[in-house]
């Protein structure tokens, strides 16, 4: 564990345009340096480094962040690899903490486990191209399969002599313990006996995100009853087949460079593809797709495109992978190969042009390729036909994004002819059985709104607290260490005027109203915030870009991330702006007003739906005493605004 003092030296020394500079060539642009992003395609450049704030942003794509968080991006670091990244670069030592003796011992076993991975993928390789039985018969194939020679070193693709004990006894005799060959899962160990897992078969070695093997998928060349086709690496400390995607360290950086991510079923798939220039392609190695392998692709990606060979069997069976996608907020689409063909044999049989253009002219959104699929076997039945259209809407349902299910819903009922009213009205029912499921509470009646809400109904919604909550944290963040005149009462209970920081009026105006914040990470910087002052400190603007919840640093770089500053020739030439600080006092205090006023809206509306369900009479009344209470007063902090409430 690196010490918080050590942190603090790294975060100190980090020098954000050096730090960049080193990916990304910077140009001097005012106080600024200006650059094309790194992380998408672009040609007029819109990536911007503040070395007075510390940051970068890019205001075509979104990303920014600090020093360590470009190092994560665009390297694929963790947090402590990053960290030790800047520490090299600055000649920072590094002396990490004293672990207990049960985090040496789970630490040490790791290591053992990688080291033994390592030795391991080397021996297959050594193998392959050295020993006559592996180039015989491992190299020849993966050389018929047409896999060019820097592919197979790139993949580190080996061979394992077909021979019980090869490799557990050349390993052992390296100095390896039998207990991690075991835990590992490349030797199998049954009490006096011990034998390779993978004898006599080509070795496909699995690495995780920093390219460190974790595993290794096997595929026998002989024609054996008994034996599996594909035989991967057992669980272990670290190998984790529900975490992991084969392929993913080679296709990291094309897959956030392209936006999009390919998903493919094999080993081969995934090398065939990466031969032909589509770089972007991973593989769940044959297993069913997780929610783990999924949220690993959303790191570099939300856009996800399955490409499957005419496999009927494996198509339907994919439908559960495909509503997992969705579930996870991500685009989905889907590739089918002409029969006969998977993605492996088409890139093999077409030039690269022609793969990457058949791909993108036959990639289709999972309605259309859902219902081309499920269509075959409805025919004129219309009760087989409920059945399509119910597990279409199933899916469409599960998408987090209300705008997408509703895009998704027009679409369906364009391709099915079903009127798009009957399938908000079948979505409201599926997310009103997930709301009960979820919360063990009855569910709103409404979900789905098929008519266009008015102006009048939006502004009574509470749809504008997300807006308020933002600014009061954008303002504890950017004034909160500013002072600001407020009234008071003094001993001899008079009114007087006392100088206070706006971050104390903020965070003592919300708490005395037990008031919370819908956002947890707005939440997360107002406990936060809270808490210095509590210890009579004020936080700076570092502590909030280099604070180690990244949801926090996030927040408050694009918080700081102003696009247009104004400069400071206007007052050079006599002309005098009114900016926001300048009137800080009347920006606290409206937008403390305005958040209030939403938050009663949303309570209100709340009660509302309360009242519609609630069946008991005395809950009943109460509810409606509550209601009155209310409304009047948010009539008062209305009146504060010149807000006129009509109800």
């Amino acid at each position: 564990m690196i010490p918080k003092q050590t942190i603090d030296e790294i975060f100190e020394a980090a020098i954000i345009e050096d730090v960049v500079g080193e990916f990304v060539p910077l140009k001097k642009r005012g106080a600024n340096f200006l650059g094309n992003c790194p992380f998408h395609n672009e040609k007029t450049p819109s990536f911007t480094v503040s070395p007075a704030k510390g940051i970068y942003k890019c205001f075509g794509c979104g990303k920014a962040g600090n020093a360590i968080n470009f190092v994560m991006e665009h390297e694929h670091y963790s947090y402590p690899e990053a960290l030790k990244f800047i520490a090299r670069k600055y000649n920072i030592e590094i002396e990490e903490e004293e672990l207990t003796d049960e985090q040496k011992e789970a630490a040490d076993e790791r290591e053992s486990l990688y080291i033994v991975s390592n030795y391991a993928a080397n021996y297959f390789k050594k193998q392959l191209h050295e020993s006559d039985e592996g180039k015989a018969i491992g190299l020849s194939y993966f050389l018929e399969r047409g896999f060019r020679e820097d592919i197979i070193d790139k993949f580190q693709l080996g061979y394992n002599p077909d021979d019980w004990t090869a490799f557990t006894d050349e390993a052992e005799k390296a100095g390896h313990n039998l207990k991690y060959l075991d835990k590992s899962g490349l030797s199998i160990v049954k009490e006096d006996k011990k034998f390779d897992r993978f004898k006599g078969r080509v070795i496909f070695p699995i690495h995780n995100l920093s390219g460190r093997v974790l595993g290794f998928g096997g595929r026998i060349l002989k024609s054996e009853d008994k034996a599996a086709k594909y035989l991967n690496s057992p669980e272990s400390d670290i190998y984790s087949k529900s975490k992991v995607l084969y392929g993913i360290y080679y296709a990291k950086k094309a897959i956030s460079k392209e936006d999009i991510c390919y998903l493919v079923e094999g080993y081969t798939d995934v090398i065939s593809l990466y031969q032909s220039g589509v770089e972007n392609v991973v593989s769940s190695s044959g297993t069913s797709l997780t929610e783990g392998q999924i949220r690993l692709i959303k790191r570099f990606t939300p856009n996800i495109t399955i490409l499957f060979d005419g496999d009927a069997a494996g198509i339907k069976a994919s439908f559960r992978g495909i509503d997992m996608i969705l579930q996870e907020g991500m685009n989905v689409r889907v590739v089918l190969f002409p029969d006969g063909e998977d993605p492996d044999s088409y890139a093999k049989n077409h030039s690269t042009e022609e793969l990457k253009e058949y791909i993108t002219s036959n990639a289709q959104d999972f309605i259309r390729f859902k219902t081309s699929v499920l269509i075959e076997d409805v025919g004129d039945d219309p009760i087989k036909k409920a059945e399509l259209v119910k597990d279409i809407v199933g899916s469409i349902a599960i998408i987090p994004d209300q705008i997408k299910r509703s895009v998704y819903t027009k679409e369906c009922s364009s391709l099915l002819g079903i009127p798009e009213q009957a399938l908000i009205n079948e979505t409201n029912k599926i997310l009103r059985q997930h709301f009960s499921k979820k919360t063990n509470q009855p569910a709103p009646e409404v979900i789905e709104e098929y008519t266009p809400i008015s102006e009048e109904k939006q502004e009574d919604s509470g749809s504008d607290l997300e807006h308020w909550e933002k600014d009061t944290i954008r303002l504890l963040i950017n004034y909160g260490d500013k002072t600001i005149e407020v009234e008071s009462i003094n001993e001899d209970e008079e009114t007087v005027l006392e100088k206070v920081s706006a971050a104390l009026y903020i965070i003592s105006s919300i708490n005395n109203d037990k008031i919370t914040f819908e956002n947890e990470t707005y939440q997360k910087v107002f406990n936060f915030y809270a808490e210095k002052i509590n210890e009579d400190k004020l936080p700076s603007h570092q502590d909030f870009i280099n604070n180690p919840d990244q949801e926090i640093s996030q927040l408050a770089i694009n918080i700081f991330s102003n696009k247009h500053e104004l400069s400071p020739n206007w007052e050079n030439h006599k002309i005098f702006t009114v900016t926001e600080d300048k009137q800080l006092k009347k920006a606290v205090i409206n937008t403390l007003y305005a958040f209030k006023l939403s938050k009663l809206t949303q309570l209100i509306l709340k009660n509302q739906e309360q009242l519609k369900i609630e069946a008991s009479e005395e809950a009943h009344l109460q509810l409606l005493q509550e209601q009155v209470g209310l409304q009047q007063i948010k009539k008062r902090i209305a009146a504060k605004l010149g807000r006129i409430i009509l109800k």
